[in-house]
């Protein structure tokens, strides 16, 4: 096992982040989401249906990729897109009953992939809040004290405080 102790503070992050998404993504393919599916499962049970593209801005992530995201829920059930009757070169997009239940699914797989070991203390996660707070004010123009991400927003690629708040790259 390499030496933790001598590994520099945005190494430890990156890759905490990697193994927390990764295990996530293990569980969570038993209920045919992946992490990307459950934030934007997550971004839409809390603001409604939108567009891709808005969906794609919340999430930080192109709307190609969000495309992509999209259609894998779409094929299994868990969105449903229509024409947007605004803008009929667009769809808006909402959560469906079986992306509800999904998503609440996703919500117990968190709870139990992180329960003990510390990985919920409140101090962890007020630190992380801040690096996030800290690193994407001018990154995506917040104010340094804005309480941002929102529950549901998308920060770097792993997660925050549930799954819909987890943050993908």
């Amino acid at each position: 096992m390499p030496n933790l102790e001598q590994w520099p503070t945005g190494r430890l992050l990156t890759t905490a982040a990697r193994l927390v998404e990764h295990a996530w993504n293990e569980r969570l393919v038993d209920i045919g989401v992946t992490h990307a599916g459950v934030i934007a499962l997550g971004v839409l049970a809390d603001q409604g249906a939108m567009t891709q593209a808005s969906l794609a801005q919340i999430v930080r992530v192109q709307a190609q990729t969000m495309g992509k995201t999209l259609a894998r829920l779409e094929s299994r059930g868990h969105v449903t897109r229509v024409r947007n009757d605004l803008d009929r070169r667009s769809h808006m997009v909402s959560i469906s009953p079986a992306g509800r239940q999904v998503l609440e699914t996703a919500d117990d797989i968190e709870r139990t992939l992180v329960a003990g070991g510390g990985l919920v203390s409140e101090e962890l996660r007020g630190h992380l809040q801040t690096v996030i707070r800290e690193l994407g004010a001018p990154r995506w123009n917040w104010a340094a004290s804005d309480d941002a991400p929102q529950e549901g927003v998308a920060v770097d690629g792993s997660g925050a405080s549930g799954p819909a708040a987890t943050v993908p790259s």
